[in-house]
C-alpha cells in the first residue's frame, strides 16, 4: 500500500515514525543552493509516496528559468536513497504556480534573517 501526503501537513504516527515522515524529513535536509532553506519549507515539495521500496516526489519550482533545477533534484535523490529500504527514487517535476505563500513559517523565520522577506 503506497502512503502520500503534501509535506506541510504530516500527519502523527504513533510509535516508529513511518517510511513516509522519514521521507519528508530527509527531505527537509535538502538545502535551496541560493538560500540556506529546505525545498520543504520553501513550499517546494507538491506530494510525496513512498510504495515498497520506491520513494516518488512531486515538486516545483519558483521558475522554469531557475538554474539549480538538476542540483536540487540530485540531491533529492540522494538524500532519499540513503533512507534504509530506498532502492528507487522518482521525481516527477509539476510546473503548479508557486508563490510567498507556499513558504512556511519556518522557512519565511530563515529568510527573514537573510533580509530577504
Amino acid at each position: 500500500m503506497a502512503e502520500e501526503q503534501n509535506p506541510s501537513s504530516a500527519p502523527e504516527t504513533p510509535g516508529a515514525r513511518s517510511r513516509l515522515a522519514e521521507a519528508v524529513e530527509a527531505l527537509r535536509g535538502v538545502l535551496d543552493p541560493e538560500y540556506p532553506v529546505s525545498v520543504v519549507d520553501l513550499g517546494l515539495i507538491r506530494g510525496v509516496e513512498v510504495r515498497g521500496d520506491t520513494v516518488r516526489v512531486r515538486l516545483t519550482f519558483t521558475s522554469m528559468g531557475c538554474p539549480c533545477m538538476d542540483l536540487i533534484q540530485e540531491d533529492i535523490t540522494a538524500r532519499l536513497q540513503r533512507l534504509p529500504g530506498v532502492q528507487r527514487v522518482e521525481l516527477e517535476v509539476v510546473w503548479e504556480p508557486w508563490s510567498r505563500a507556499h513558504i512556511s513559517a519556518e522557512g519565511r523565520r530563515r529568510l527573514r534573517r537573510l533580509g530577504v522577506v
